[in-house]
């Protein structure tokens, strides 16, 4: 347990309270503070009464305070989840981390698999570590929505592909999870001879039985990297396999908009790409409730592009020359983007640098997981004083390091020219093509 408060904010709750630094968060209203769960569940009303210790092993003492109902009190502490994040007990047989080379910064070897960051953050859970206290917590306190790796619900095929005997035992939680009118957010990974085909229709089907609870579902193919020396062999998602998953996702889409009018069940974009299929209409996502996932992620960027280029002005400026450098799934799609934008801006110099993924394996096509190394290989020479556009996907959130930990400095220089960043969306994309407009 870690309710040590490091921080008060200014002009908070807490903070006109006489809380400080350095003291320990006991219990609110009677109910002890465990975890960043516990915290803001209990710290919702608008009446509280805080147990404070000021040092270990002195009495404690209690604060009295009154704040809008759902106001945060304005508390940090030491960790975010006021406790250890829990890890994976799975041993899946198409782990990603897993598959990762060795000698890669240490965080990246973590697998998460902790039930208050799906709350939290949106981060998927396999359910098998929870225990029974778990669950009836997670109730109790309506933790929802819930983000659930699911893959099947065939209870001897789910214990096999997440290596645990609770694979399938875990799976009956989600009943219970719908009982309590908890809302679920799904994923499958689908990995060809283990849960495509019929074990891909009956999973749907099963999880469309859930529904409401189970509000969507989002299918993306395996990811096979070439360091998977000692696992399971797995067959990758050619183009023919993946147009076989998506003739079963696009069945179970027809029943269900029969059943409930509509179909909450998602291909990914990367499904579409590896069958070198045209993207679905944007009716097709709904709201895009699975955009994380990689479920209409470029349909989007698309939408909001046309919608910016058709406000504009009929005749635009170009930019400065770039090139943009993206993974190999995905750069015809930009070329298009290019091709787009040249309707409005004929004297658009640009163009889109496709670029294999030496690290991982050519099995790894989507931009999200190049390296630095291998974008510089690829560019090295190509630019002639050109731009170099990178989408933000390719970096460590909130920092401008890579995966192989190069850096956005480091790249400039192997490269002789500037890196420009760019956010994954057509409306900023835009903005950055022509800034000048962007500010009128």
């Amino acid at each position: 347990m870690s309710t040590q408060i490091v921080h008060v904010d200014q002009g908070s709750p807490a903070q006109r309270a006489g809380l400080r630094p350095g003291q320990w968060l006991l219990r609110i209203n009677g109910h002890p503070i465990h975890d960043v769960l516990d915290y803001k569940f209990y710290s919702y009303d608008s009446r509280l009464e805080l147990a404070i210790r000021e040092e270990e092993g002195q009495p404690e003492r209690l604060v009295r305070i009154q704040k809008p109902e759902g106001l945060d009190l304005g508390l940090d502490f030491d960790t975010y989840l006021m406790d250890k994040q829990r890890s994976c007990a799975n041993k899946c047989v198409f782990c990603f981390i897993d598959q990762l080379p060795k000698g890669m910064r240490p965080t990246l070897y973590f697998k998460d698999d902790d039930a208050r960051m799906s709350f939290l953050l949106g981060n998927y859970i396999s359910m098998t570590n929870l225990s029974e206290e778990d669950v009836e917590r997670i109730i109790a306190m309506r933790v929802s929505p819930l983000n659930v790796s699911v893959h099947t619900t065939n209870p001897d095929l789910r214990s096999r592909m997440l290596g645990n005997r609770r694979g399938g035992e875990s799976l009956g939680y989600l009943s219970r999870f719908a009982e309590a009118g908890l809302k679920i957010m799904c994923q499958i990974v689908v990995c060809p001879g283990w849960n495509d085909g019929e074990e891909l229709r009956r999973t749907l089907d099963d999880l469309m039985d859930l529904h409401p609870s189970v509000e969507s579902v989002a299918i993306v193919p395996v990811g096979l990297t070439r360091y998977r020396q000692g696992l399971e062999p797995l067959e990758p998602v050619t183009k023919e396999k993946a147009r076989a998953i998506l003739n079963v996702i696009d069945s179970a889409r027809e029943r269900c908009a029969r059943r409930f009018g509509q179909a909450f069940l998602y291909a990914s974009d990367e499904l579409y790409l590896k069958a070198g299929l045209p993207l679905p209409p944007v009716e097709y996502y709904g709201d895009y409730p699975q955009l994380e996932n990689g479920v209409g992620m470029l349909s989007l960027f698309e939408q909001e592009l046309r919608g910016a280029l058709w406000m504009a002005e009929d005749a635009m400026p170009a930019p400065p020359p770039f090139a943009i450098a993206t993974g190999l799934a995905a750069a015809p799609f930009m070329e298009r983007m290019l091709d787009l934008c040249r309707q409005k801006c004929p004297g658009l110099r640009a163009r889109v640098i496709p670029v294999e993924n030496e690290f991982f394996g050519p099995g790894v096509d989507v931009a999200g997981l190049l390296t630095g190394g291998d974008i510089i290989r690829k560019v090295r020479g190509q630019l002639q004083g050109d731009a170099l556009w990178l989408p933000d996907c390719m970096l460590r959130h909130g920092e401008t390091v890579f995966l192989d930990d190069v850096s956005l400095e480091q790249m400039e220089q192997a490269i002789g020219a500037p890196v420009r960043v760019v956010p994954v969306d057509g409306g900023a994309f835009y903005d950055a093509l022509f800034p000048e407009e962007a500010n009128d």
